[in-house]
């Protein structure tokens, strides 16, 4: 009976394995790769290398890494270090690396009516936006960008709450517009920034500090785990991404003449 059982165990563990379609990979990548263009320009390229199509499936960090949890998606590459170390030691991911960085910015109405551009840090500038009450619009999705924000207003030692801070559930994109909409202050990566600025009126306030740098990782999902992932095709992905043709790949995509992205293995850039 526990022969039959062992080899029933085997047999599906097998099944599952061969279940993966090797031709295909699924991505869970955040918003800021995707509206930025940069995945559009990287992903056919591995395609064209490797054969191996590439499902792209924008959304959060959080979500992302819950897209991981679940076995739904075979690789991840986000922006939130707690959370991917946190990942990866629960068992759920594997083999994580360094890809790149970029920068969130403080953007606002031309008027600025917080005082947020004469400040010195981003502590400040959230300080500042507290003590006025202007309006703030957060992500309140639970993205990388939301994890980061909510990291810095307790390094400003500040709580928000009030009908001033907004939480919309929504994407980068449509926080931007609501903050725009309203004449409120936002946080932002420059990527989704830089595509959406031409139809915005709020500007950058406030930038360059180093608690606003932004790096990014990405990560296998187990095989222990989901033995149906196709994680053979997830390393190629990962050993892509870092090698020396890719980094430079990354640090040379502009938009509007700006590098989005800087490059984290070597000296790429």
């Amino acid at each position: 009976m526990f022969r039959k059982a062992l080899l029933m165990a085997v047999s599906l563990l097998v099944m599952g394995q061969a279940s993966a379609d090797a031709s295909l990979l699924r991505l869970a990548t955040t918003t800021s790769t995707a509206n930025s263009g940069l995945m559009d320009m990287l992903l056919p390229k591995f395609t064209a290398e490797t054969s191996i199509e590439v499902h792209l499936i924008a959304v959060g960090t959080g979500k992302a890494l819950r897209l991981g949890r679940e076995g739904d998606v075979d690789i991840v590459l986000v922006h939130a270090r707690a959370a991917e170390d946190a990942f990866v030691d629960a068992g759920y991911g594997t083999d994580r690396a360094d890809v790149m960085y970029n920068d969130y910015i403080i953007v606002g109405p031309e008027t600025d009516p917080a005082g947020t551009a004469k400040s010195n840090t981003v502590a400040e500038v959230l300080q500042r936006i507290h003590a006025s009450e202007k309006p703030f619009i957060s992500r309140g999705d639970d993205s990388g960008t939301h994890k980061r924000e909510l990291v810095l207003w307790q390094s400003a030692s500040k709580s928000p709450d009030g009908s001033w801070y907004r939480e919309v559930g929504q994407g980068m994109g449509k926080t931007l517009q609501i903050a725009n909409e309203i004449d409120g202050y936002t946080m932002t990566d420059r990527g989704t920034w830089l595509a959406y600025e031409s139809k915005l009126d709020i500007q950058i306030l406030f930038e360059g500090d180093p608690p606003l740098f932004n790096p990014y990782g990405i990560i296998a999902v187990n095989p222990e785990r989901h033995p149906d992932v196709n994680y053979p095709g997830a390393i190629k992905l990962i050993k892509w991404m870092t090698s020396p043709a890719t980094q430079k790949m990354i640090g040379e995509f502009k938009i509007k003449g700006q590098q989005l992205f800087v490059p984290s293995v070597g000296n790429a850039s």
